[in-house]
């Protein structure tokens, strides 16, 4: 009636599916242009174009200008001047956004603010290209 659970159950190990791989570090101002995969963590100030196949967040000391930033997901806890078109959209207490969002998620904190519209569609088309071929190895 009171007997011990005597089989032992194996860790369930958890694969991030979208991680941070490249940082724009506090102090430092880029001007240019940003693509590729993978994900981005801007903490500095970036000027120029976005179009990330992967996670861009916008760290609390992050400031990007943007006329279109397009990347699968979007996490802003700092500045952003300019539109964005992703998959998934969140904006933390400390985010600001000036410019229009279209998305299929969206959410935000308590605290967070936006100036511009939000459009939510079923699907939206990022037109990132195809991914590009890793080289090989010899």
């Amino acid at each position: 009636m009171f007997k011990r659970n005597t089989q032992q159950t194996q860790p369930t190990t958890v694969q991030a599916v979208e991680r941070i791989t490249s940082v724009l570090g506090a102090g430092v101002i880029w001007q240019g242009s940003l693509s590729g995969s993978g994900g981005v963590r801007i903490e500095g100030t970036f000027e120029g174009q976005v179009a990330m196949r992967g996670m861009l967040v916008v760290g609390e000391t992050g400031r990007v200008t943007c006329e279109n930033m397009r990347a699968n997901t979007v996490i802003v806890a700092g500045a952003v001047r300019g539109n964005i078109t992703a998959q998934k959209v969140e904006v933390r207490s400390t985010g600001r956004i000036w410019g229009d969002v279209v998305t299929v998620s969206f959410a935000t904190e308590e605290g967070a603010f936006l100036r511009g519209q939000i459009r939510m569609e079923d699907a939206v088309e990022l037109e990132l290209g195809t991914e590009p071929e890793k080289p090989e190895l010899e």
